[in-house]
């Protein structure tokens, strides 16, 4: 698989040697539009062909594959060359800057019977296959709430707002563990910096009572990533900053039973053993880029494909919507 790749930032230069580390592919060309960052991929991969024109990319018959890995704003258009062009697409998260935009690339791969993959890396973390483990061996029981914070100090962005920066990674996780259609969006947030909001609350209301709620902020003085999903037979707590035991699954819960008189619920609380299950220790982003390029060898639809990114864009402009409205709450149907 010829792959060609167009950024070479932030995120990039991961993507970029992760490719290189995978037998099933030839990485033949490299973009950016900053020459000082051609210079640096010139000294690391001194056979790779390098250019300041994505359309050299884009356009080339001698590649298979185009991985994008810019800024979002600049995503709709080079995608859509892209599938123009007969390539398929693997694309750095948020999706697009538009679900109108998402439906489009959409519907051209269809037609044009070529893979979208969005790049939501946490799904192919060890913790989070795991805790996707654990819920469908009904570990847990009914889920009740998932609850997320990634929380530090910056790195504040200039074109989008901490929402369209941090949310996606959790909005993506949770849609892989919960696998439920969310019913609305509710969300707060505060721009203290720059135009976009550096601090936001969002939650989001699923079928049978069932709630998540994200807090992501650029403004703490200590770095969060924890995550809890709690279900009616038992809780799981996630942290990500944990070197070994990212993962604690308590044997903890509620169990209320009806009386008369003078209360109308009784409560008791259960607590039981705790246990970190083992989790994989692999290089996310090779896993995930190895399935992409699975993924279109054999014609096969990614589980996080381009409409998995879209009910991703979707919530992210219902936040916004929220926000703008001062925490209405916002239908996703």
């Amino acid at each position: 698989m010829r792959v060609g790749v167009i950024g070479y930032g932030y995120w990039g230069p991961n993507v970029v040697r992760n490719l290189f580390a995978l037998e099933a592919c030839e990485v033949t060309a490299l973009s950016d539009r900053n020459p000082a960052a051609l210079q640096r991929a010139r000294r690391t991969y001194p056979g790779l062909h390098v250019t300041t024109d994505a359309d050299e990319v884009l356009t080339s018959p001698d590649i298979d594959a185009v991985a994008i890995v810019t800024p979002v704003w600049t995503h709709y258009e080079l995608a859509r060359k892209a599938l123009e062009n007969g390539k398929h697409v693997f694309v750095e998260k948020p999706f697009t800057s538009t679900s109108r935009q998402a439906e489009a690339l959409i519907e051209l791969a269809e037609r044009k019977k070529l893979q979208i993959m969005v790049d939501h890396t946490f799904l192919f973390t060890g913790a989070v296959k795991k805790i996707g483990e654990l819920i469908d061996a009904g570990t847990l029981g009914p889920l009740l709430y998932f609850d997320s914070s990634r929380i530090n100090l910056g790195l504040f962005q200039h074109d989008v707002s901490v929402i369209w920066d941090l949310a996606p990674h959790d909005l993506a996780i949770m849609d892989y563990v919960i696998r439920d259609t969310p019913e609305a969006v509710v969300a707060t947030g505060g721009t203290h910096f720059g135009k976009h909001a550096d601090i936001a609350f969002l939650t989001i209301y699923f079928p049978n009572n069932v709630l998540a709620h994200i807090n992501v902020n650029w403004m703490s003085p200590v770095k969060v990533r924890t995550t809890l999903i709690g279900g009616r037979e038992k809780m799981l707590v996630w942290n990500d900053l944990e070197v070994d035991e990212k993962i604690k699954v308590y044997d903890k819960g509620v169990t209320v039973t009806g009386a008369e008189g003078v209360y109308d619920l009784l409560v008791s609380y259960r607590s039981g053993d705790v246990w970190a299950p083992k989790v994989a220790q692999t290089e996310a982003l090779t896993t995930e880029l190895s399935y992409f390029l699975d993924c279109v060898a054999q014609g096969c639809t990614p589980f996080n494909d381009g409409t998995a990114g879209l009910r991703v864009v979707r919530m992210l402009e219902a936040a916004d919507q929220s926000i703008a409205d001062r925490g209405k709450v916002v239908p996703l149907s």
